[in-house]
């Protein structure tokens, strides 16, 4: 019997000793917790003054858009994607940002029978439009 009263009294100790570092816990994150800023709870990424075809731009079309829209085009593609020229002509005459913004499944939507370029891809190329499709 004493054997038991002993391990209910230990038990006791530990719970309090449990509820004690829980608290202490608590507090320490709720005091380090802080927020002297907006800006300390938002993460910063860095900002592109402009987007411009060679240093943003080419790479996106490189990498998603030439398989079908090299030079010559292959797999019915219109026209080809390889010059700045051409990128520039497509934005401008053939609806490029409209189709590459086209659900993956919709008429024109590009790149052809693929998914759909992510959002932050055709962003940069919208904004490239916005900011007058600069070359460098």
């Amino acid at each position: 019997m004493n054997l038991i009263k002993f391990i209910s009294k230990i038990v006791r100790i530990m719970k309090k000793y449990l509820i004690f570092c829980a608290s202490i816990s608590t507090l320490f994150s709720i005091i380090s917790c802080t927020n002297h800023s907006e800006g300390d709870l938002i993460e910063s990424l860095p900002e592109i003054d402009l987007i411009t075809y060679d240093e943003h731009v080419k790479t996106i079309i490189d990498n998603n858009c030439i398989f079908c829209h090299g030079n010559p085009p292959t797999n019915g593609a219109p026209n080809a994607l390889t010059t700045y020229d051409n990128v520039k002509s497509a934005v401008d005459n053939a609806n490029l940002i409209s189709r590459i913004s086209a659900l993956s499944g919709e008429p024109g939507a590009m790149p052809f029978g693929g998914p759909r370029l992510p959002q932050n891809l055709i962003d940069l190329i919208i904004q490239w439009e916005a900011d007058g499709l600069l070359e460098n």
